[in-house]
């Protein structure tokens, strides 16, 4: 396996930690806030499923972000000027249609308001959906690998000043002399 693969490897397994400690945390949110765990007092979103699971998943994506960032895609330095937040909230709440989509459906279409299969429809099938959305984008558009161009660097000559540029022909002799950068004067190349 080449070290390509082995690194797209790394980061799926280090992406779905994070993403497993932050679903985890939205997971008994979640369900706290929809179904109470029993405790015997009516649950404080019991009849709004939907916000509820905004607000776990919120908790969530914070989680996700702040692992993401140190660690999932550590060697991915950001390139935008917010560290990829806005890019990352944008992605995460396009994505999180995808299970409260498949909570409506499950809730409004099939009448079936259970926890069994309010975590099936949004903790199982919409998460499965978002979670490969989500890879694909974050490492696209937030934790984008870093340029580098190795056959566009200039080759050190240990004979020459670096402030120096030579105009040169196919031959490899200076057509004019060198332009001195820190004084944008024409230097004339010594005598033979």
């Amino acid at each position: 396996m080449g070290s390509r693969w082995q690194r797209v490897l790394a980061e799926v397994g280090r992406f779905l930690a994070v993403g497993g400690l932050a679903t985890a945390v939205a997971f008994v949110l979640f369900n706290l806030l929809v179904h109470g765990f029993n405790t015997g007092h009516h649950a404080l979103l019991a009849d709004h499923v939907i916000i509820a699971y905004v607000v776990a998943n919120t908790v969530g994506m914070v989680i996700s972000y702040r692992g993401a960032r140190n660690w999932a895609f550590r060697d991915r330095p950001p390139r935008q000027a917010d560290g990829g937040r806005l890019a990352y909230v944008v992605i995460n709440v396009a994505t999180m249609s995808l299970p409260i989509g498949c909570l409506w459906v499950s809730r409004n279409l099939l009448g079936l308001a259970d926890p069994f299969s309010d975590n099936i429809s949004a903790n199982v099938v919409g998460l499965a959906l978002g979670l490969g959305a989500r890879f694909y984008l974050f490492r696209t558009f937030v934790f984008r690998r870093p340029v580098h161009l190795p056959h566009l660097s200039l080759p050190h000559h240990p004979h020459t000043n670096p402030h120096e540029v030579f105009d040169t022909p196919a031959d490899g002799l200076p057509l004019s002399g060198t332009t001195d950068r820190s004084t944008s004067g024409r230097v004339q190349p010594p005598a033979p």
